[in-house]
């Protein structure tokens, strides 16, 4: 029934942030027409977490070394906009696109769903 999901990062230089996802996060992809990239991400979890505020959605990217995927993402030119910050259910930093936008990346310390 459900074949996969498509995620939608907004931006205001998507061709900077394209760019960024293809050579520095070396995510695969597909040429879609005109240069317009789809990226192949990692298998994929989605929670649902309650809320008092408005609804809203979050988009990370997990890893299984965070401090090392930072030190290879910094080592590529990738700027940390958050340190790494440790919670019960994992660990979490953030780094900052060519365009600006916060993209977080997180290490789970709960079971995962494809793994």
């Amino acid at each position: 029934m459900i074949t996969g999901a498509h995620v939608i990062l907004y931006s205001k230089d998507a061709a900077a942030d394209r760019q960024f996802l293809r050579d520095v996060l070396d995510l695969g992809n597909v040429d879609a027409g005109e240069g317009w990239l789809i990226f192949r991400l990692p298998p994929t979890e989605l929670a649902v977490h309650p809320t008092e505020g408005t609804p809203q959605q979050e988009f990370y990217l997990m890893c299984d070394d965070l401090d090392e995927t930072v030190r290879q993402l910094t080592a590529k030119g990738a700027e940390v906009e958050s340190e790494a910050t440790t919670a019960s259910w994992g660990t979490r930093a953030s780094i900052r696109l060519p365009s600006g936008s916060v993209l977080p990346l997180y290490q789970p310390r709960h079971p995962t769903a494809h793994g």
